[in-house]
């Protein structure tokens, strides 16, 4: 199998897609595969562009919408992941994988795919040590924190990652693994990229590049692995442990003139014709986690699912799969008009935030999980919002009598407010035979943190902030759009 592989895209899918039409003419084979390691940009009309992070001079719509519009067919099967310029609010609708046009599929926020019989993995993003151990609390419209925030790899996605065990032959992430530079000659990147100090300040002090990325590579240990983000030609080589397997590091540039972006090698694999198809591995670990998927800045509850066995999944997935009588991935299918070069404005057309995806519902469905992408019942922007998980236990809460304290201990008082979904709660009770108005009040404060918690305005406190700042539990949340006080849990 002859693979293509190719740094940043940033949307010039025309001039990338001629590349390999000149290089099989001139070596006479043709290319099997192009697989993309970010910064695809994906842009299928103006609205997208309004959720790209990039500087304004770089955004433009470049050529993609000509694919996914049906203009052109992207003439080599392309797969791709996320890196840190992109049309995230496009990608989070295929945030477990899917078609982003004909042709052309998304490996998710994190993934595995098989191309014949040959394993993809990827991560998608770059690293933020900020942000790695929070949810994707992130919704359209972003403003200009989460347009950035929402590219940041997440642990949860990275803990999925870290379940594979079947063998991976290439894996593909936007940001290098931390430390790459000591299995090359990192002088060489200083060569390409001059006058960076920061970037030679980064390799010296080894902070470059994305710690979970390490981690997958040292675990996962793949064949090859493939990353772009700091627009230069990278190689190295991974011993792991003496005598152990080694994995073929390359970086690649961007798409321009005269530098390193495209890479073809081949790679054994079994006879063509060849086709995408669903990992059965990863449908069983997506199967696994997705009831611990974190969508509010809380950082995923993933010892709730240490229990689970991996393989009762599998075997599952196997079951469903051969019921399905195939792995090929739902169809493509457009979810926003394409862009029209005569019209800035698809006629009738009215951007209103989060789309469903069609193949995104399928794929739920074949695994029989619940679709939690838009979080449409919970707030966005004003407060923290909450899993759609805790909404039929925010509803109870609310509706627990004021009276009930007065048989409550404090931990149960506690496990009331968590239930509820609020996301503090004042401080309760020191045991359980404290005088019954004490309890009361715990109580009426505890409903009413788990409502301003779920409401998109929050109504002012009752009490003064002299009497939250005196407890010791509690933080303030002067953004919010009234004096919410509490303590996160």
């Amino acid at each position: 199998m002859r693979i293509a592989v190719e740094g940043c895209m940033h949307g010039d899918l025309d001039n990338v897609y001629a590349t390999l039409s000149h290089l099989e003419k001139v070596d006479n084979k043709r290319i099997d595969l192009l697989i993309c390691c970010g910064d695809f940009q994906a842009v299928r009309n103006e609205e997208d562009l309004k959720c790209v992070a990039a500087p304004e001079k770089y955004l433009k719509m470049n050529s993609f919408w000509k694919y996914y519009s049906g203009q052109q067919l992207a003439p080599v099967p392309t797969v791709f992941i996320g890196g840190n310029h992109e049309a995230s609010n496009y990608l989070w609708e295929l945030y477990y994988g899917g078609w982003a046009a004909p042709n052309i599929y998304f490996l998710g926020s994190a993934g595995v795919t098989k191309f014949g019989n040959i394993r993809i993995g990827g991560l998608s993003g770059i690293y933020n040590k900020d942000y790695y151990n929070l949810g994707h609390y992130e919704r359209v419209p972003y403003n200009d924190e989460e347009k950035r925030s929402v590219y940041y790899e997440r642990e949860y996605d990275v803990s999925k990652l870290m379940q594979v065990k079947e063998p991976i032959d290439i894996f593909l992430s936007h940001d290098w693994p931390v430390n790459i530079t000591d299995y090359g000659n990192w002088r060489e990147i200083l060569q390409q990229k001059k006058n960076n100090l920061r970037l030679e300040s980064d390799i010296c002090n080894r902070k470059l590049g994305s710690k979970p990325a390490a981690e997958l590579l040292h675990k996962l240990k793949p064949l090859y692995w493939f990353s772009a983000h700091i627009h230069c030609k990278f190689a190295a080589a991974i011993q792991h442990g003496e005598g152990g397997p080694v994995t073929k590091f390359l970086a690649l540039d961007k798409c321009v003139p005269g530098r390193s972006f495209l890479q073809v090698f081949e790679i054994d694999s079994e006879p063509g014709p060849y086709e995408i198809r669903y990992d059965e591995e990863w449908l069983a670990i997506t199967r696994k986690f997705n009831s611990v998927f974190p969508l509010t800045r809380k950082p995923a509850q993933l010892w709730s699912i240490q229990s689970e066995k991996l393989q009762d999944h599998l075997e599952w997935v196997r079951s469903k799969l051969k019921t399905r009588g195939t792995q090929k991935p739902f169809e493509f299918v457009q979810t926003a008009p394409p862009y029209d070069p005569y019209q800035s404005v698809p006629q009738g057309y009215v951007f209103s935030g989060h789309c469903r995806n069609p193949q995104t519902e399928s794929l739920l469905e074949l695994l029989e999980l619940p679709y939690l992408l838009n979080d449409a019942l919970q707030p966005q922007k004003l407060v923290q919002p909450m899993p759609m998980s805790r909404q039929k236990g925010r509803r109870e809460g609310l509706k627990i009598k004021r009276e009930q304290a007065g048989v409550a201990d404090k931990d149960q008082l506690l496990g009331l407010a968590l239930d509820a979904g609020a996301y503090g709660v004042i401080e309760p009770p020191v045991h359980e035979n404290d005088p019954e108005e004490n309890r009361s009040e715990s109580m009426k404060e505890i409903n009413f943190l788990a409502e301003t918690s779920a409401r998109q305005e929050c109504r002012l406190a009752t009490r003064t902030k002299a009497w939250w700042h005196g407890k010791p539990l509690f933080l303030t949340r002067t953004e919010d759009a009234a004096p919410t006080y509490y303590r996160q849990v």
